[in-house]
């Protein structure tokens, strides 16, 4: 049975219970009446504002926001695969900004589906469909060249599950994409980066072109963090990328066509035969 546990004496009040993927807690924002964030086993996961769907909390989620953006001209309707739903504040922004859109979010702890559709309860307008699955076998059921846009977001204990970092699987992820459609992927790593670097050799075998955004700090192997991986079989808007991203409030940098295949250094393509989860974060990352 799930456990609620409400918390300080004014309101609103944070929500916690027991999810598959462990312990949730839905953490009101002091500057925002309606916003919440999501935190897995205390690390923080996603931020919502239901007043106001088109903020984003976090760096990362600026940055996948920069890519919807992107994808196409300004308010065209897409059709969305996330993998991965957390609050589901990407699907949220990508409805608000490109209305009539068609979403399907792919989730694999049903318990926190359920209590992110009760606390947070999505518009019911938007054309969104949250799936109970895992990533890989949802995509699976997405049919050949559906979606503008596939993103993926998942991760199990602040790791993303070693099935979801192989050749086999951005295969399966082009499949889903029309010819003109983007892959986007929240990675995370740290010193001495060789997950990311074993990344973008990997998505380099599949999609022809590719961009990374990331904070410098993180591109320089000082500190761990996240980095978005963009995909495509087509040109990349590589310069409004660029501008934007070194707009955020947490200036990042992007790279792009050689020097991004020199940031990989050589690293090896990952197979389903050798793949392994990303790694942890250090415990001081969330404190």
């Amino acid at each position: 049975m799930a456990k609620n546990k409400r918390q300080g004496r004014s309101a609103p009040e944070a929500v916690v219970e027991q999810v598959g993927g462990g312990v949730a807690e839905l953490r009101p924002d002091r500057d925002r009446p309606r916003g919440r964030t999501l935190l897995l086993d205390g690390a923080p996961q996603s931020h919502v504002d239901l007043d106001d769907p088109t903020y984003l909390e976090f760096e990362y989620q600026r940055r996948l926001g920069h890519v919807i953006d992107l994808v196409a001209p300004p308010r065209q309707p897409l059709q969305i695969v996330h993998l991965g739903g957390g609050a589901f504040t990407l699907a949220r922004y990508a409805a608000a900004t490109r209305p009539r859109s068609t979403q399907q979010i792919v989730e694999a702890d049903g318990p926190l589906v359920q209590l992110v559709r009760r606390e947070l309860p999505l518009d019911p307008g938007a054309r969104i469909r949250v799936r109970t699955a895992d990533a890989r076998a949802g995509l699976a059921k997405i049919p050949d060249a559906w979606a503008d846009l596939v993103i993926a977001d998942v991760f199990s204990g602040a790791r993303t599950p070693a099935h979801l970092t192989s050749a086999e699987f951005l295969t399966e992820v082009r499949r889903a994409l029309k010819p003109s459609g983007w892959y986007a992927a929240n990675l995370a790593d740290g010193p001495p980066l060789a997950h990311l670097r074993g990344q973008i050799a990997t998505a380099a075998a599949v999609f022809p072109e590719l961009a990374l955004a990331a904070e410098p700090t993180v591109l320089r192997g000082r500190r761990f963090g996240n980095a978005v991986l963009v995909g495509a079989a087509v040109a990349l808007p590589v310069g409004e990328l660029t501008r934007r991203v070194a707009g955020d409030g947490y200036a990042g940098r992007v790279e792009s066509g050689r020097p991004l295949v020199d940031f990989a250094g050589g690293a090896r393509v990952v197979s389903d035969a050798d793949a392994v989860a990303s790694p942890a974060p250090p415990p001081a990352v969330f404190d």
